[in-house]
């Protein structure tokens, strides 16, 4: 930053005083020049530019990124330096008089033929690393990505593992009441756990709207489109978590749907998919273990844990929804209604809306629970007491529910 203020107060001079000689003009673009790379691997790059990544498709991608915007700022350099040449050498007070030509044959030649020949040098790799992004050829491993408004599912296919993943930010720093952490709207509660090394397929897709899975650091960006399978891979180098997020405009909380994928050793990898297989039995993350009835006080406490996790991005923490798209709980038919009818559309959710069936994303703990604290909460205990409808929901009820 200091070097850039010393040329601009250098060219600030120089432009106040009639330039006399090219030196002088040449003397500025090679101080500007000499600034640039101390200042392109300078941390402010490290925020603004495109991250190299740690995969061979991102490093490809950021080497021909380079290549495209040195190539950019040398002609750039050169070409208003000559126009600040001609301006001042050239100008009125020193008695410039126009000759009088409005066309040269040659130039217009050169400068059309110039810029087509670095777009083909410049296609030749792009296009290398096209088909080098779409084999997906002989993969250790095949991952279906889903996604969902506003969440994502990861289904190993070879592992019968699948699990949600959505944000797991605090509501209270989304409401702006409480400093944010350095991750925000980063972070979930259940990350994509991926081995070094091994190249992983990843089939994307969507189960409602238009979504983009997008991860800098791996160097994908791929659609999910409802209905359609986009295939690609990665290979991670280097232990880490890397994160990114939706990149498609996907509805109200498009910008509340992060990814984050941690890349561990082989090993690590193992020990981590031997734990999913005996906690979720092998299926969409459910426990093959009855869970031991809770009190209503427990049953609260993890209800509004759940709620404020899964349900207040539509719903909104006051319970009053965001009409007609997201309706309100508090006071409303379901939640002050028969237990019956609640239970159903939180198990199997509703067609032709936004309420997605949670009865593959939660334990019957967690629908007990969440169930259970919408029937208290924003004053439905004292409307369900009136009408003696039940405030009390086990997992026993989810269980024989789902059927």
């Amino acid at each position: 930053m200091l070097g850039f203020a010393r040329v601009g107060r250098f060219v600030a001079r120089t432009l106040t005083f009639p330039v006399r000689s090219v030196k002088k003009l040449l003397g500025i673009v090679a101080l500007v020049l000499f600034q640039l790379p101390v200042y392109a691997h300078s941390g402010f790059s490290s925020y603004w530019n495109m991250p190299r990544g740690v995969t061979s498709i991102s490093h490809a991608i950021y080497h021909i990124h380079m290549v495209a915007l040195w190539a950019g700022v040398v002609i750039c350099v050169f070409v208003f330096s000559w126009m600040l040449f001609i301006f001042i050498r050239y100008r009125r007070s020193k008695g410039a008089v126009p000759s009088g030509v409005s066309e040269h044959l040659g130039v217009e030649i050169v400068w059309t033929i110039i810029p087509f020949v670095l777009l083909v040098v410049m296609a030749i790799p792009a296009t290398r690393i096209l088909f080098e992004i779409h084999d997906e050829a002989k993969p250790a491993m095949t991952i279906k990505v889903t996604g969902y408004q506003w969440k994502w599912s990861y289904e190993y296919l070879d592992q019968g593992v699948r699990f949600y993943s959505q944000i797991a930010t605090p509501q209270a720093e989304i409401n702006n009441q409480r400093v944010p952490s350095p991750n925000f709207l980063l972070e979930v509660d259940h990350p994509l756990v991926l081995p070094v090394g091994q190249k992983i397929r990843l089939l994307i897709t969507s189960n409602d709207v238009i979504h983009d899975w997008w991860v800098p650091d791996l160097g994908v960006k791929q659609d999910a489109i409802p209905g359609y399978v986009n295939e690609t891979w990665t290979k991670i180098d280097k232990v880490g978590t890397y994160r990114g997020e939706c990149a498609e405009l996907c509805g109200t909380y498009h910008g509340f749907m992060p990814i984050v994928v941690k890349a561990v050793s082989p090993a690590e990898f193992q020990q981590w998919l031997a734990k999913q297989k005996v906690v979720g039995g092998g299926k969409v993350g459910k426990s093959s273990k009855p869970s031991a009835p809770l009190s209503e006080n427990a049953l609260l406490t993890l209800g509004k844990k759940i709620y404020e996790k899964d349900c207040a991005v539509c719903h909104q923490t006051n319970g009053k929804g965001l009409p007609p798209t997201f309706p309100a709980l508090k006071g409303s038919p379901i939640a002050t209604g028969p237990v019956g009818p609640h239970l159903a559309i939180v198990i199997k959710g509703k067609k032709g809306t936004a309420m997605q069936a949670f009865s593959e994303q939660l334990q019957p703990q967690e629908l007990a629970a969440v169930v259970t604290y919408q029937r208290h909460a924003w004053g439905n205990e004292a409307i369900n007491k009136a009408k003696g409808h039940a405030l009390v929901v086990h997992a026993s009820d989810v269980t024989a529910a789902e059927g």
